[in-house]
């Protein structure tokens, strides 16, 4: 799951988010397009390949807090 700070889990399109990432790693992708403003935005796996945080606030970093 992303950090609180960076997806609040209150966000009225949470649901949404999350099934998009989860789609995105069952077909083992590097991102998907947000389904809210049709950004691309790289999964927690992808991130993780990088081996540190970028420091750009990413949504599924798994390096924040």
């Amino acid at each position: 799951m992303p950090s609180t700070l960076r997806l609040d889990p209150a966000n009225k399109n949470y649901a949404k988010i999350i099934a998009a990432h989860d789609e995105a790693l069952a077909k083992n992708l590097d991102g998907y397009i947000d389904p809210i403003n049709s950004l691309f935005v790289l999964t927690a796996a992808s991130l993780k390949t990088r081996g540190f945080c970028c420091e750009n606030n990413c949504r599924h970093c798994p390096y924040c807090e």
